[in-house]
């Protein structure tokens, strides 16, 4: 198995997590919202056969023993580093080192992503189609990043938590000269607007625990 999966994901804890659904859901209701979401995300790449997981967790009191507790079998380790940017280089930098040749990345804020986009970054990276797959996000971020070594260029000078993200790191991928594919198009969900949307588009197998929390409260 040469291909490997990282999730970075945050203990569900109220004020923590998606602080801004927070109005109109309270603190604990959106933290509720955050742990369907990370269990619909594990429970999808769990279906992701000959790929192994990483759960790179945010550090926090209780947070491995929450991850080991809640996910058996998921390979869990810390994020390392100051921000974003570092962990995500860090997180790269140690699968890499393991002997894994191709790696990608997801959150958990795209909990009905479908499989096929999983899969086809994989392909492009095995094919040598590509150097980096980036999965786009509407709100100008990313909801996936794949690589074929280790490009710790790409994680620096990056304005995280912005609609510029995507920009820039492209930006930075052609002073790296390496060969970039862009996935279609997806959403995260952080805002209201964006559950709201989720819940006019979902089928009944698309994130179904999330489904059914924000129908049960009414969304």
């Amino acid at each position: 198995m040469n291909k490997a999966l990282l999730i970075f994901a945050k203990q569900p804890l109220p004020g923590k997590v998606k602080t801004r659904l927070s109005p109109p859901f309270s603190l604990q209701e959106a933290a509720e919202i955050y742990r369907c979401m990370l269990s619909d995300t594990l429970v999808k790449v769990a279906e992701f056969g000959d790929v192994e997981k990483f759960l790179f967790f945010e550090p926090s009191s209780g947070a491995e023993d929450f991850f080991r507790a809640n996910f058996p079998g998921m390979r869990c380790l810390p994020q390392l580093g100051a921000g974003l940017g570092e962990r995500l280089e860090k997180a790269f930098e140690t699968v890499f080192a393991l002997g894994f040749e191709s790696v990608a990345v997801i959150g958990t804020d795209s909990p009905d992503l479908p499989l096929s986009y999983l899969r086809q970054p994989f392909r492009l990276l095995e094919k040598g189609q590509a150097d980096v797959v980036f999965g786009p996000a509407a709100d100008g971020g990313y909801y996936l990043l794949a690589l074929a070594r280790s490009c710790a260029g790409l994680f620096r000078d990056i304005p995280w938590s912005t609609n510029r993200v995507l920009e820039k790191s492209l930006r930075a991928a052609v002073a790296l000269q390496l060969r970039t594919v862009c996935l279609p198009v997806w959403h995260d969900m952080d805002t209201v607007e964006d559950l709201k949307e989720f819940l006019a588009a979902a089928g009944s197998g698309s994130a179904p625990r999330t489904l059914d929390f924000l129908r049960d409260k009414g969304v």
